[in-house]
């Protein structure tokens, strides 16, 4: 217990700042109940839900995929396109708090029991999650107010478990600041159990190894994520295959999905498997990018520089961008460039794309009984997907100029090299492309 007991003993991040800081969450996530508060009361109609944007994976799925029966998911028995197509621990989420859920059948009152359980346990985790950023912004913890007041969780907190995932990309990202290497992997390892994306932060953590010549603190760290990732895994690999398998089989063969670029591919009949390759492909060359980005900057770029480069170019080329997805990225931005106005602007075109989400979505799950065949709502839809990808290029081009030139760097011009470094910190370069002598 005690590498996890160290993890939260940071001195900038004072008692009052933490208190003040959870306070700020118990509001926003007060706020989030009353964006839900429609369906809380009417229940979640398949149309009306989206028409007053309190759509819910949470309920949905309670009286879809078994959990109003308390059937497990991976050991359901329900049809193929009935199971349940999550990674291992958002799925365990969800099947561990229907079983909290007394009696058993769907009803309304059930529904909602679930989904309240859900929503608390996303709170939790949202807590965590500020309260880390605040640690491993050392002497910007206050900078952590931009999550725990951000409209982007406000509105997607009780969308999906993604919060579970944040968590524990978050803690991992603290622990390897704390330079508990071995720690920091499981957690992240865990995180990818949950979601993919918290995997790809290996990636900032290989640039800055490499740089450093100190590749044993990456190897260490991925071989324990990888060890907890099959801990979890392995059994459900062994004796429910085809159901653990389902996740990866979805997300490859999958047509685009919400607020993606491939919606705009989607009349050139290209199949799901296709978009896939080309996406992946595309991700692949953004990653090699940004390795090179990382490995030749005169000055070593911050870990948050480069993980929100990575994820910022996965949900980019992804063939879906759900709304909750932004949850992801806005911890990172905190400590990658903790600019309020750029983070207000961010985030008010995500509040206009996430209506028109749903707006669009009730028009067509009402078969046209909402808005009728008039394509105002989808033009808006449209307008939303380019702004919300256009203002995440923008950021993107924004810390790729920090990183190019270090001087604009908001959190270097405070005299700090980078927080989240770890073991990595005031250490002088090994290996930098296009350089000649070592630092």
């Amino acid at each position: 217990m005690q590498p996890v007991k160290n993890l939260f003993n940071a001195r900038e991040a004072t008692r009052p700042v933490i208190i003040g800081l959870l306070v700020l969450t118990a509001i926003g996530a007060c706020l989030a109940v009353l964006t839900k508060q429609w369906c809380r009361i009417n229940g979640w109609p398949d149309a009306e839900q989206h028409l007053h944007l309190c759509y819910s994976d949470f309920s949905q799925l309670f009286g879809t995929r078994g959990m109003a029966d308390k059937l497990f998911p991976y050991f359901t028995g329900l049809p193929a396109e009935q199971a349940l197509e999550y990674p291992v621990l958002l799925a365990i989420m969800a099947g561990v708090t229907a079983l909290l859920i007394p009696g058993t059948g769907f009803s309304f009152e059930r529904q909602l029991a679930y989904f309240d359980v859900n929503s608390a346990v996303s709170f939790i985790c949202w807590a965590v999650v500020v309260v880390a950023v605040a640690y491993a912004a050392k002497h910007r913890s206050r900078d952590a107010i931009m999550v725990a007041l951000a409209p982007g969780i406000i509105l997607t907190s009780q969308l999906n478990w993604d919060l579970l995932a944040v968590m524990l990309a978050m803690t991992g990202l603290l622990a390897f600041s704390r330079k508990h290497i071995v720690l920091a992997g499981v957690l992240l390892g865990l995180g990818a159990a949950a979601k993919l994306y918290p995997f790809f932060l290996f990636g900032a953590i290989l640039v800055l190894c490499l740089r450093t010549g100190r590749m044993r603190h990456f190897w260490v760290s991925l071989a324990s994520g990888v060890v907890a990732w099959l801990a979890v895994n392995v059994p459900f690999m062994i004796t429910a295959f085809d159901e653990w398998s389902r996740f990866y089989t979805f997300s490859g063969d999958r047509p685009a999905g919400n607020s993606s670029m491939w919606l705009a591919f989607v009349w050139t009949g290209m199949d799901g498997s296709t978009m896939s390759l080309i996406s992946n492909g595309l991700f692949g060359v953004a990653c090699l990018g940004i390795a090179w980005l990382g490995l030749t900057a005169v000055r070593r770029p911050r870990m948050a520089q480069l993980a929100f480069l990575i994820v910022a170019a996965f949900l980019l080329f992804g063939k879906v961008y759900s709304p909750q997805f932004v949850m992801w990225l806005i911890p990172l931005y905190v400590l990658a460039r903790p600019k309020w106005r750029e983070f207000l602007v961010w985030q008010g075109i995500e509040m206009f794309h996430w209506v028109f989400v749903w707006l669009w979505s009730a028009k067509w799950v009402s078969e046209l009984k909402y808005f009728g065949d008039s394509w105002t709502i989808e033009i808006f839809y449209g307008l939303g997907i380019v702004a919300h990808m256009a203002m995440l290029v923008y950021i993107c081009m924004k810390i790729i100029g920090d990183i190019r030139n270090p001087e604009h760097d908001l959190v270097r011009a405070e005299g700090v090299d980078d927080p989240l470094a770890g073991p990595l910190e005031g250490l002088g370069d090994s290996f930098v492309l296009g350089s000649k002598t070592r630092a």
